[in-house]
């Protein structure tokens, strides 16, 4: 395979917690890393051409060299890995922020596509497309019956902008089919959920990775909070397993003071680089909170460790991931790639937040498991900090290395100690999914409430908890929901609101009970 290097170092996200890598940005000199003919490299080449000219039987050289590389890469550290080319596909196009299709949330619905919501203001919200809709043919090819999978649904949507494809769609609610023709526009894959005032003066930006137009999301957030009031700025990283560093450095450079540092980073040659703020911050003044949890990584503590290290404002929730090294990207000719670790980064009073992976990449990734079981998701107590990694931060406050960033105030998981798969389960697509059904039985059951009506009717009814409660059983997932009635009912209200109004109001619901919510209000006030 012929390579093309590209000069694009990457910070993996958590790949546990996201299921994709993630990157970031890192200059570096233009070096040639295939120049040497050592004995290592020759050796690896000859086998290969030997299998392919000699071996017995047909063999797939292709799979074999990626298995050898997978294996290699496995042997250095967690994070350097190598990325097939439909997968690093999907990653290129999640980190550009945006593709070219028909705008639609969809799933497979039994044996059709159904639209969960067209995207606002994208092109099938404008053709007049609507939730429920089954799109049964793309041009002439049958998209019903078939179980496609995902890439080959994708293919048919997706295509050139300006490029016309005619939907054949199925609308329930009518009862008849219809043809619609769409012109394929951009659409943007939006890493700023939201940007809303939680109240009069506190603005909110939930960014959910960091992708290359997530400092223009975050900058145009910001400047409508601003212009709406806000004086004070929680930044939500939670679950937020990184992306590119230049995008956290960005956000930084907002709410720092002119030639505070930001990050540094170290390679093998012991050369650093520092990154510092400049004059140029938006948001130098207003306090700054930053929510994080087990599952913020990589440039998500970059940016935490920033706010944290210079003093700039509080660390809110329970202890990051610990990720603290930087990947460089290095594509293939057959559009696979692979991302090598080349460097530590640094946060400014000069802590490494990597967690140890000298023990194998099985028991690294099993350590986040570990944290339920130690009780530290409940207990600040419980979170093992070492005395040697201890760091000051320009006004004294005690700072830790070694594993991640330990907040300013601890926040609980909000169910009790057993029940922490109920977290993940309401933030899954499960919920979505349940949702939709319930939805498409009969759409006309909230038809004409107001925003308000429908909250206080789901509120007083406990007819779609035991529904869900039903779902599961029936699925073979014996999980009891009792003891978290509430946050049940609070996810199920929320994906509800997302699927009939939007994604605004998804969040009004979530984060009116959110405890990190609650504990930034309660400092402000």
């Amino acid at each position: 395979m012929k390579t093309n290097i590209k000069y694009l170092p990457i910070l993996f996200g958590a790949t546990l917690a996201l299921g994709f890598a993630l990157g970031g940005l890192l200059n570096s000199s233009n070096e040639n890393y295939f120049s040497a003919n050592n004995t290592s490299k020759t050796k690896l080449n000859k086998l290969i051409d030997f299998i392919d000219n000699e071996y017995v039987d047909d063999v797939n050289t292709d799979s074999i060299v990626n298995i050898t590389v997978d294996n290699i890469l496995g042997q250095l550290d967690p994070h350097s890995a190598y990325m097939p080319p439909s997968e690093q596909a999907q990653i290129a196009e999640s980190m550009k922020g945006d593709f070219v299709g028909i705008g639609v949330n969809f799933y497979m619905y039994k044996d059709s596509l159904a639209i969960i919501k067209p995207v606002e203001d994208g092109p099938s919200e404008k053709a007049g497309i609507k939730a429920g809709d089954r799109i049964l043919y793309a041009g002439k090819t049958k998209l019903f019956g078939r179980k496609l999978p995902s890439d080959s649904l994708f293919a048919n949507l997706k295509g050139e902008q300006g490029s016309v494809v005619e939907l054949t769609i199925y609308r329930k609610s009518e009862r008849k089919k219809i043809k619609v023709k769409i012109k394929r526009d951009v659409i943007p894959l939006k890493s700023v959920d939201v940007a809303v005032l939680l109240n009069g003066s506190v603005g909110y930006i939930k960014i959910n990775r960091f992708a290359e137009t997530t400092f223009e999301e975050f900058k145009a957030g910001l400047s409508k909070l601003k212009k709406e009031g806000a004086k004070t700025l929680v930044i939500d990283l939670r679950d937020n397993g990184g992306g590119y560093m230049d995008e956290a450095i960005e956000i930084a450079d907002e709410l720092l003071k002119d030639k505070q540092l930001i990050v540094f980073t170290k390679n093998k040659r012991g050369s650093v680089k520092k990154t510092y703020a400049t004059k140029k911050g938006d948001f130098l003044n207003g306090h700054v909170f930053v929510l994080i949890n087990e599952n913020s990584a990589s440039a998500s503590e970059i940016l935490a460790g920033a706010i944290q290290d210079n003093d700039r404002g509080t660390i809110v929730g329970r202890r990051s991931f610990g990720k603290g090294l930087v990947q460089r990207e290095m594509d293939f000719e057959d559009g696979s790639a692979v991302r090598l670790t080349v460097a530590r980064y640094y946060t400014p009073t000069g802590r490494s937040i990597q967690k140890p992976y000298s023990k194998g990449n099985e028991q690294y990734y099993k350590e986040s498991e570990s944290r339920f079981e130690k009780g530290e998701l409940y207990e600040k107590d419980s979170i093992k900090v070492v005395d040697s990694l201890k760091f000051k931060t320009p006004k004294g406050k005690i700072v830790y290395g070694g594993g991640g960033i330990v907040p300013d105030i601890f926040i609980p998981l909000e169910v009790e100690h057993g029940d922490e798969n109920i977290v993940y389960l309401m933030q899954s697509g499960i919920v979505g999914n349940f949702v939709f059904e319930q939805l498409d039985q009969n759409r006309s059951v909230f038809k004409g409430f107001s925003f308000q009506g429908f909250v206080s009717k789901m509120n007083d009814s406990n007819l779609y908890f035991n529904r869900f409660q039903n779902k599961l059983y029936e699925n073979g997932l014996d999980i009891k929901l009792a003891n978290s009635k509430a946050i049940v009912k609070r996810y199920l209200t929320a994906e509800f609101a997302r699927q009939l109004y939007g994604e605004s109001n998804y969040y009004e619901i979530v984060l009116k009970e959110d405890a990190m919510i609650k504990a930034v209000l309660k400092d402000k006030s």
